[in-house]
């Protein structure tokens, strides 16, 4: 039989609890360990184990119907897929941060070198304060930049804060919270459509974010 829906699932830190949150709603009966195989087959649905900023990618390009991706990686890649739900799971915060004795030194700067994972929000992000950068993109430790002096400060996803505390970084400005958000091939939300809303009603069970409506742009 084949699968009705093909779902990409982020490896990591959200892989778990979006099983926890899919097996809390019925969609799964059991989760399953993240392991070496990418493709994994639970009743009507077949899960894709991909990196978190590929995500989109697969979704986007027809290979799965569904992706659960943080607001994060939305902002950054900016993919042309319909988001259709906010999962309330996985909750980060993007920030800018540094060592402490340097934030009067970035409330008043007009040029600043930045590290990060995310460079288009981070350009975007000081183009609309007026401050000129040098954005570094940095694919991990972002926290070492500004400790090394390759950077002013960083711009990250935070959670708990832990990591930049055994660092001796702070947090300057926050700019945006993260959740885990559930999104849709464009075609699929077309030639799908019952299977994709089945989907959303066990997603929505008991959750008062409202019902789901067909996306303005795929009506």
């Amino acid at each position: 039989m084949k699968y009705i829906l093909r779902i990409a699932l982020p490896k990591g830190r959200l892989f778990e609890e979006t099983l926890e949150f899919f097996k809390s709603k019925g969609i799964l009966e059991e989760t399953f360990e993240e392991g070496r195989k990418l493709q994994v087959r639970v009743g009507d649905y077949e899960f894709l184990l991909v990196k978190p900023f590929d995500v989109p990618v697969y979704v986007e390009n027809g290979v799965a119907d569904l992706g659960v991706v943080g607001y994060d990686v939305l902002l950054e890649r900016e993919p042309e897929v319909y988001e259709l739900y906010d999962l309330g799971i996985g909750f980060c915060r993007l920030v800018i941060a540094g060592k402490e004795e340097r934030l009067e030194q970035y409330k008043k700067a007009s040029f600043l070198r930045v590290a990060t994972k995310y460079p288009k929000i981070t350009r975007e992000f000081f183009l609309e304060k007026g401050i000129k950068t040098k954005v570094i993109h940095l694919h991990g430790s972002v926290e070492l930049a500004p400790l090394l002096n390759l950077s002013d400060v960083i711009m990250d996803l935070v959670q708990t804060g832990r990591t930049l505390k055994e660092n001796n970084l702070v947090v300057f400005e926050e700019i945006s919270p993260s959740t885990a958000r559930l999104i849709c091939n464009r075609a699929s939300y077309r030639n799908k459509k019952d299977e994709i809303f089945s989907f959303l009603s066990k997603v929505q069970e008991e959750c008062p974010k409202g019902v789901i409506q067909p996306h303005p742009r795929a009506t």
